[in-house]
């Protein structure tokens, strides 16, 4: 099957959600007594429209890393000797340290049932969800967890030992032990931005209710919704792709990553790909001219034997 039967699910769920909240927000902002208008509507809009970008681009990030393998001869074949690259992603945790960050926010709310005033005043501060104590201990937990989920799912001993199995390296860098802190140091460096960034967007919806959007609307410019959708629509588009690929397709769309349409049209353009009315038009000019078809070694049908023949 296509897709993540319960991820689509959650990602149904959450698109249903968002026409009300469209129209609360238009209401908000078009009914009687209205807050900013027709402009400020439009600048939540494009403001959105960035944010999903962003988003997108946080998912799909990754750092290639070259990795060289040794040629091979096995009988007449020879394997091995291409350069391939290693897709390190710099969001490798995805949702998870949001998930965790919020998990843990719900410890210091406890706190409000104690008769002290200091634990009180510590519950209060991190009851306000648009308050500062709230949003910057939960941008911190952010930032810790994706460390440590990445930490959890990423092993760069394993990837070594892979590449030392199957004759590959990284150029510059000794297999082995080398390779190991090499993978580790780009990990722990492109973790670093991607972390800060997946804190950005899970505090994205606490700035948006504090400039005036509704609470419903807000929560589509940040947090988990905001990457579910993403990461569920960017998943299934990819699987789409794969299997119209693996049955000849050009792929799902005339733009984007794989361009196979494009490329079509440009080498018919140039003249040097031809459909298969122009190899038959060619044939009849050389079978007109005397010339037999040229085909090396291949097998020719004679009567009810075959019989190998060399053409030129």
């Amino acid at each position: 099957g296509i897709g993540n039967g319960i991820s689509l699910i959650i990602m149904i769920g959450i698109i249903a959600r968002l026409p009300f909240a469209f129209w609360s927000e238009l209401q908000s902002r078009l009914g009687a007594n209205a807050v900013g208008g027709i402009i400020m509507l439009v600048v939540e809009l494009v403001f959105m429209f960035l944010v999903f970008c962003a988003t997108i681009a946080l998912v799909q990030a990754t750092r290639k890393v070259p990795v060289q393998y040794a040629k091979r001869i096995v009988g007449n074949k020879q394997y091995g000797g291409v350069r391939q690259y290693i897709p390190l992603k710099i969001n490798a945790a995805g949702v998870m340290p949001i998930i965790f960050a919020q998990a843990i926010m719900f410890i210091p709310m406890m706190f409000t049932r104690f008769n002290s005033d200091i634990a009180s005043s510590i519950g209060i501060a991190f009851s306000d969800y648009t308050g500062f104590w709230y949003n910057f201990t939960f941008g911190i937990l952010v930032v810790a967890f994706t460390y440590f989920y990445t930490a959890i799912t990423v092993n760069p001993l394993m990837m070594a030992e892979d590449m030392k199995k199957n004759g590959g390296f990284i150029p510059g860098v000794k297999p082995g032990k080398k390779t190991v802190e090499y993978l580790d140091t780009i990990m722990s460096r492109i973790t670093l931005p991607g972390s800060i960034f997946l804190a950005l967007i899970a505090i994205l919806p606490a700035f948006a209710m504090k400039i005036g959007i509704s609470n419903q609307f807000a929560h589509f410019f940040g947090g988990t919704s905001l990457l579910i959708l993403v990461g569920v629509i960017l998943d299934t588009l990819q699987q789409i792709e794969s299997h119209l690929l693996l049955r000849h397709y050009d792929g799902l769309m005339k733009t984007g990553r794989l361009k196979g349409r494009s490329g079509m049209q440009q080498r018919m353009h140039n003249g040097s790909f031809k459909t298969n009315d122009q190899l038959k038009n060619g044939r009849r000019n050389r079978d007109s001219q005397g010339k037999q078809p040229a085909c090396i070694e291949n097998s020719c049908r004679v009567g009810k034997a075959y019989k190998a023949r060399d053409y030129y």
